[in-house]
């Protein structure tokens, strides 16, 4: 095989595909910099394992396999780096008997908010809360409500038990309410 024909093939992927590469990776991380850098990571692994590219499959489809590959590994790295202490978050929320602080008690929110995922300005909020959540609790959330996929495939996919998922499900979703409240509604 000639030295040249991985790089002049790469280089015209590079070319046809990072656009649409790019985008599948800021949907499913809605990250810029992590999706760029996952599009990066997936032409590494093209130009190191460009003969075992036996051209069965158009490229693109082969380089959305591996940037699959490489959103996979992004999301079980982030799960097992938890950035913050859930239990004092859940401490802040509930006291030890396990019901609602007083002062933390969720406001009820007015019924003309059924459109809202329509608004820009909360999408913004929304997206910000997003994002203080812990990588972890990121990571469960965007697969199971952005990317639809059933609980016992997160659990494979993050290398955790059904219970734990489920507990990480409840105490995000805990999270963005509270910040939903304090960055939104109580505006």
């Amino acid at each position: 095989m000639n030295m040249e024909k991985p790089a002049e093939a790469t280089t015209c992927w590079v070319q046809l595909y990072s656009d649409s590469l790019y985008s599948w990776a800021l949907h499913k991380t809605s990250n810029k910099e992590t999706a760029e850098d996952l599009v990066q990571e997936t032409f590494l692994v093209a130009v190191k394992s460009f003969d075992s590219f036996k051209g069965d499959s158009n490229p693109k489809t082969w380089l959305f396999a591996i940037l699959n590959n490489k959103i996979n590994d992004y999301y079980r790295k982030n799960y097992r780096t938890p950035i913050v202490n859930d239990e004092a978050i859940f401490d802040r929320l509930f006291d030890n008997t396990g019901h609602w602080r007083p002062e933390q008690i969720p406001l009820q929110w007015a019924e003309q908010n059924e459109n809202i995922l329509h608004d820009n300005e909360f999408q913004h909020a929304l997206h910000n809360c997003l994002k203080k959540l812990p990588s972890n609790w990121f990571s469960a959330i965007q697969l199971k409500y952005i990317e639809e996929k059933k609980g016992s495939e997160i659990c494979q996919e993050l290398g955790i038990t059904d219970t734990n998922f489920w507990q990480i499900l409840h105490r995000a979703k805990l999270q963005l309410r509270k910040c939903l409240e304090i960055n939104w509604f109580k505006r």
